[in-house]
């Protein structure tokens, strides 16, 4: 896959990641104006799925950024390291606690994906406007990224997608019922 082709498939992810969290939260305000409606459905019904879908996101991110460090060779910028300190553990994590339903893993990821989201902004606004200073390393500068996709879309920039669609999804991840449950 050549990287143009990456950058590519990987901000349409980032879109993808954008647009559920987008869609999480206005679902969430809709919910609460009217109580029983569609929106109110529609939380009710991601709700199981919220761990699974935060877990993906997580390890696809996680994976991305490996594809371009170790097959792109990419170097990580600092900021990058911090935002992989936050992403890199919430796809493990997720992936245990999606496996044994266990939703109070969002009391530990909610607030590490803040942070990383914090970071990811941070990050995309020296990008953005590298004049404002932020670079930390004369040969691995965190103000230049290493591409631009649609002018915008930066490897910050999905950073910081991933980071809100977590937070959204497990703000509203709650226990799975199964046939077992009902059974017991």
């Amino acid at each position: 896959m050549s990287v143009q082709t990456a950058n590519a498939f990987f901000s349409l992810l980032s879109f993808g990641a954008l647009g559920i969290a987008i869609l999480v939260v206005a679902a969430v305000l809709l919910a609460r104006a009217r109580p029983g409606g569609g929106a109110a459905t529609l939380v009710a019904e991601l709700r199981p799925l919220a761990l699974w879908i935060a877990f993906a996101i997580a390890l696809v991110a996680t994976l991305g950024s490996l594809y371009y460090s170790e097959v792109q060779d990419f170097t990580p910028c600092e900021y990058c390291w911090y935002q992989r300190i936050a992403m890199y553990p919430s796809a493990l994590v997720l992936g245990i606690a999606a496996l044994r339903r266990d939703t109070a893993v969002k009391r530990y990821i909610i607030p590490l994906a803040v942070l990383g989201a914090l970071m990811s902004s941070y990050h995309y606004y020296i990008e953005r406007f590298p004049e404002s200073g932020g670079s930390c390393n004369v040969l691995v500068p965190c103000n230049t990224p290493w591409f631009e996709q649609w002018g915008f879309v930066t490897l910050a920039f999905m950073a910081l997608t991933g980071f809100l669609a977590i937070v959204a999804l497990l703000s509203i991840a709650g226990p799975t019922t199964t046939h077992e449950d009902h059974d017991a």
